[in-house]
């Protein structure tokens, strides 16, 4: 029976912006720790350890194995200044602003989000490469979700 409310406790956490749960129940003590993986890098869900604790101060650790990182990219990201729509080209016939591998300068126009009828023009913050394009034309975006990744040079 605890197996099925840890069980819960793992989604709830893998679903969410939380990185650490404790709960205590049944005289024992649960906690989940999700390791955040911060930086610009493409890499598998997140590992989860738990640790159960009882009242007599055991340790029980129960791990799943580490995924290794697919691959990691060199660059950092773009994120979305707004909510909206995301536009890779100012009309459906042009041409997209810019594509994989293009080089960019500061200021190169990147895409438009669409927020409330307005077209916001997004710029580069800096000189670089465009390693990837994270987001499809057409697609909503939110609000400081990654667009580009930009290795700087």
């Amino acid at each position: 029976m605890w197996q099925d409310k840890l069980k819960e406790i793992i989604y709830i956490l893998e679903n969410s912006n939380v990185n650490e749960i404790e709960v205590n129940f049944w005289g024992r003590k649960y906690r989940v720790v999700k390791n955040a993986i911060l930086s610009t890098a493409v890499s598998s869900p997140p590992d989860l350890k738990i640790v159960e604790k009882n009242n007599n101060t055991d340790k029980l650790d129960i791990k799943e194995e580490p995924k290794e990182v697919e691959s990691t990219v060199k660059g950092e990201s773009l994120l979305s200044p707004m909510p909206g729509t995301f536009y890779s080209s100012p009309t459906p016939d042009d041409p997209a602003f810019v594509s994989k591998g293009d080089n960019v300068k500061k200021g190169t126009i990147l895409c438009i989000i669409e927020a409330m009828k307005i077209m916001n023009e997004i710029e580069a913050e800096c000189d670089g490469k465009v390693v990837d394009i994270l987001v499809n034309n057409s697609e909503p975006v939110e609000y400081n979700q990654p667009l580009f990744i930009i290795d700087p040079s």
